[in-house]
């Protein structure tokens, strides 16, 4: 928790995004001022704290539960290149004008990576602000990044940008943007769910971050659900004489048709058993990366602000 900088991944249908504002509302403690910033333009966040789609500013949108505050950024790729142009060009008016023509537009719709590296390099800009008291104007700036398998690309298109251009403002910014991402002040932690393929893209995503020099920081398993018995597979096998066990046991409860109601409990406790298994097996795959690992769990109303705040305290209180 100590990192300024937090970026957020996951595969989709993980839950980054609400694992993301849980975390900006948890780092946001005792006057501590947290920066939620989203880069895809889905305007998740606005959804999850019920409030207007963000514009293309700061905006208080929530309070901490430690009572610091939580701004949040919807990052626009043009309004960021016209920001990157007025200030290493000086081209306000200029720029403006090639907005109305089309050609702001055009040029972030064409190139990509141009695209990545307006999106990280504001980010990063946000990491670095000081106010006029020389103080870093946020404590902690979270960033809901794209999916885990484009993630390592958009973190190191700075790394390209800088061996393409070897000199200028263009190959000092991209050079700037990677010292911050690259820096112990960095972590990109990775949302999962207790599924084979979620924790395999998962483990390539952890090899492909650490491949490119990017730092890890940690898994945050989302969405388990809550243990219903301790079970044993062993105690749910197709042996006759445990249905037979069980279906005596319901009918001394006083329960109708026991004996035929005996068999699909037994089925639903075999598949229960089995569930438990898998599951035990995908953390300690996850458990083999060596890095810090997170539970939180399935809220069965569905999320919304209070559910976030639940989630928030959680991640909290978890020893990172």
């Amino acid at each position: 928790m100590a990192r300024r900088l937090h970026v957020v991944s996951g595969k989709g249908g993980t839950g980054k995004t609400t694992v993301a504002a849980a975390l900006a509302l948890a780092l946001a403690e005792q006057g501590r001022r947290t920066l939620l910033i989203e880069v895809e333009g889905r305007q998740g966040i606005a959804q999850l704290f019920e409030t207007e789609a963000l514009p293309y500013e700061e905006r208080r949108i929530a309070i901490g539960p430690g009572g610091g505050e939580v701004f949040a950024l919807a990052i626009d790729a043009e309004r960021a290149l016209l920001d990157y142009l007025q200030m290493f060009y000086r081209l306000g008016s200029a720029g403006r004008a090639l907005r109305r023509l089309g050609a702001v537009d055009f040029a972030t719709t064409i190139a990509p990576g141009l695209r990545d590296v307006l999106l990280t390099g504001k980010a990063c800009e946000a990491v670095r602000r000081r106010g006029a008291d020389g103080r870093f104007v946020y404590d902690a700036v979270v960033m809901d990044a794209p999916p885990t398998g484009r993630v390592t690309r958009f973190l190191g298109v700075n790394s390209e940008v800088a061996g393409l251009a070897r000199v200028g403002p263009i190959h000092h910014q991209a050079q700037a943007v990677m010292r911050v991402l690259r820096s112990p002040e960095t972590a990109v932690h990775l949302v999962t769910l207790l599924e084979e393929m979620p924790v395999q893209e998962t483990a390539d995503g952890i090899a492909e971050l650490r491949a490119a020099e990017l730092p890890v920081g940690a898994t945050v398993v989302n969405m388990v659900r809550p243990p219903v018995l301790a079970a044993v597979p062993d105690a749910y096998g197709d042996d006759p004489a445990r249905l037979h066990a069980l279906a005596a046991t319901l009918a001394d409860a006083g329960l109708p048709d026991a004996a035929r109601t005996a068999a699909p409990l037994l089925a639903q406790g075999r598949a229960y058993a089995h569930r438990l298994v898998l599951e035990a097996e995908r953390r300690a795959e996850l458990a083999r990366h060596g890095i810090p690992l997170h539970e939180l769990p399935l809220l069965a109303d569905g999320i919304d602000i209070a559910g976030l705040y639940r989630l928030a305290r959680l991640l909290r209180d978890q020893e990172w």
